[in-house]
């Protein structure tokens, strides 16, 4: 008889730590690894990878921090983009050349998409980072090639 009753006793116990584990708090994620933007960027931004590897093909998701001011001078991606504002201001044009009045504005929790190979620029109003999700590897070519940081300027 004793045994009997240890089978629907074992059995609730069983079922209680399995709805015990399946409410646990999830595992925190690590902290982002920041570091200076690569060199398509001007300097003064810093990047950290969120998931994927923006070298590789596959989808990627980066963060990029930006001081204030900080410009991205028009240019445009192999692949579509997607754009979500994490902090700050986030203000962008379309077109091959910087504008500052027809900029629009993004703010925290803004989130836009790109088509690949649209031309477009940026800027930050205020410390700002946003995080962008798109199909690696990453490529970046600027529509002025001398607005290129990765070329070397001509001195005077």
């Amino acid at each position: 008889m004793r045994a009997l009753l240890l089978i629907p006793a074992a059995s609730l116990l069983l079922c209680a730590t399995a709805l015990h584990a399946q409410g646990a708090a999830p595992a925190r994620a690590a902290p982002l690894q920041w570091g200076p933007a690569p060199a398509a960027f001007p300097a003064g931004a810093k990047m950290a990878v969120v998931s994927g590897d923006p070298s590789k093909a596959g989808t990627f998701t980066i963060q990029l921090a930006m001081p204030d001011g900080y410009r991205i001078l028009p240019h445009f991606h192999p692949t579509d983009e997607a754009v979500e504002v994490k902090e700050g201001t986030f203000l962008f044009g379309m077109g091959d050349t910087f504008d500052a009045p027809k900029m629009k504005t993004m703010m925290v929790g803004g989130k836009g998409s790109l088509p690949a190979n649209s031309h477009h620029y940026a800027q930050a109003k205020g410390a700002t980072v946003v995080a962008v999700t798109a199909m690696g590897p990453f490529a970046m070519t600027y529509v002025n090639a001398a607005d290129d940081p990765r070329k070397p300027q001509s001195k005077p």
